[in-house]
């Protein structure tokens, strides 16, 4: 139960990571009408999750929650940014989560990328992987969710029922992530990474990335 709680918080909208303030490119196909509505939001997700950026970093998750040293998983993860607003958001989100982690519940963790931190704060609390990697899905899901009922007419009910549909995309993702090793990190969502690169000079935007 303990592991559960700790989790949820961590994963919480209330974390101060500012996830809120990332679209990870979503907010560019929105304004570019490739994502209008609630099907066309969770087709696009499940593609990101499934195997796109959000099966990167679980992959990337996996690694640091079985390292001893995250110094190599970490500088891979950098590598693998497929943007500069991808790197922004991995840098940033990780760096705040690292100093709430560390002030909170004593974590020796410094400006890791996002994915990073969370495996390794998971292994430094004992936290299961098999528990961590659907909820660190399902919360980046969920914040995109959130940012596409900013931007786009789209409620709250519908974007309840787009996350209760990803739910099996997740965990399959989460098991297969589980069992890859770092050497095929892989992500083959283009489409998603081009918009993240096209989002850097998108006017006007609400969202950093």
């Amino acid at each position: 139960m303990t592991h559960a709680l700790t989790l949820m918080q961590w994963l919480s909208p209330a974390f101060p990571v500012g996830a809120f303030a990332y679209s990870h490119g979503l907010e560019q196909v929105i304004a570019d009408g490739t994502v209008h509505d609630a099907d066309g939001l969770h087709d696009w997700l499940a593609d990101i999750v499934g195997c796109g950026s959000g099966f990167a970093d679980a992959v990337l998750l996996t690694a640091a929650h079985g390292a001893d040293d995250t110094a190599h998983v970490d500088a891979t993860a950098r590598a693998f940014a497929a943007s500069a607003e991808r790197l922004k958001e991995t840098d940033l989100q990780g760096a705040a989560f690292c100093d709430t982690a560390r002030a909170v519940w004593g974590l020796d963790l410094v400006a890791l990328t996002y994915p990073v931190a969370v495996g390794a704060a998971a292994r430094a609390m004992a936290i299961p992987l098999d528990q961590t990697l659907p909820l660190y899905l399902q919360a980046f899901a969920s914040n995109l969710v959130s940012v596409a009922q900013r931007a786009l007419p789209l409620g709250q009910t519908d974007g309840q029922t787009v996350i209760a549909r990803l739910t099996p995309v997740i965990a399959t993702t989460a098991a297969t992530a589980a069992m890859t090793p770092l050497d095929d990190l892989t992500a083959t969502s283009f489409a998603a990474d081009i918009a993240s690169m096209r989002h850097e000079t998108l006017q006007p935007r609400i969202f950093r990335t």
